[in-house]
């Protein structure tokens, strides 16, 4: 099944099936595909805005309502398109449609640093500085920082070196605002750490994506201790198939996210249907949420 616009009468109707009677009866329930579980962990499970194929959109809260998840990470979009969330009357839509579904706006991100990089592209450091204000816009403290294809920092020190001083520079804005930057990228636990160490601020911390690190071939359990409270936010992903059929171990994930005291976000970026979601979606409430097991 592919997302497609619905009515709030069908919405609810959704939200009824999965077993949500209390959203559907309007009581202000939050969505929660492990409603019993709710007082047992502060994990949130939420979703990125171009999985449901809403970037930068209101519309991805409703989606994620759907799913009966607890959030939503926003993409701040890009040039072309003038970068809706900076825009007040989108920031409102956004806030509404928050209200309205009880489901949050999580944490932004900007991925069009995959493709203008904030190594070399001039204009990112304002886009940084404008992402930063969008978060305080919506009460979220986390704003993904992307370094992917164009942006790659693997095995290149000077935009290593670029990026740190770029980061130097932003972080006090952040600070101020108490918003956190978070890294992402193909690097290991040891080498965002020199970054980190090299800006040298609370500010700026890893954004750890567990499919990409396992992809890379890194100890992501050993990585997820050793970065500890230096992790502002995770991506939940498995290149191999669904959560709990493909090659990431989430109960080692629980257990290693018990032992450093996370308790934040965690969005979903694997599957490209509704059904794969929502899969993903009821795997880690039983696995994030319920008491770790083996």
């Amino acid at each position: 099944m592919k997302f497609g616009d619905q009515s709030r009468r069908e919405m609810m109707k959704f939200a009824a099936r999965l077993g949500l009677a209390g959203l559907a009866a309007g009581t202000g329930f939050h969505p929660s595909l492990g409603a019993s579980m709710a007082g047992q962990s502060s994990l949130k499970i939420g979703i990125c805005d171009w999985m449901v194929g809403k970037r930068s959109d209101p519309a991805a809260l409703e989606a994620a309502m759907r799913l009966g998840l607890d959030g939503v990470m926003v993409d701040m979009g890009n040039p072309k398109n003038g970068f809706p969330p900076v825009k007040p009357e989108v920031q409102k839509q956004y806030l509404a449609t928050s209200a309205a579904t009880k489901v949050q706006v999580a944490s932004v991100a900007l991925g069009i640093l995959n493709e203008l990089p904030y190594k070399s592209d001039p204009r990112a450091q304002q886009w940084v500085a404008d992402s930063i204000e969008v978060s305080r816009a919506f009460h979220t403290h986390v704003v993904l920082l992307a370094f992917f294809a164009n942006g790659d920092l693997k095995n290149d020190q000077k935009g290593t070196d670029a990026v740190i001083q770029r980061l130097k520079e932003i972080a006090p804005q952040a600070e101020k605002a108490g918003v956190t930057l978070g890294v992402e990228s193909w690097l290991s636990a040891e080498e965002h750490m020199a970054i980190l160490d090299g800006v040298g601020s609370n500010a700026v911390q890893v954004y750890y994506d567990l499919g990409n690190s396992h992809k890379m071939g890194y100890d992501i359990y050993k990585e997820i201790r050793f970065l500890g409270k230096h992790i502002c936010e995770f991506h939940a992903k498995d290149y191999d198939g669904l959560f709990g059929k493909g090659t990431i171990n989430f109960p080692q994930v629980r257990r290693a996210m018990d032992d450093i005291h996370y308790r934040g976000w965690i969005h979903i970026e694997s599957g490209s249907t509704e059904e794969d979601f929502a899969n993903n979606g009821r795997y880690l409430r039983s696995t994030l949420q319920g008491h770790a097991t083996s």
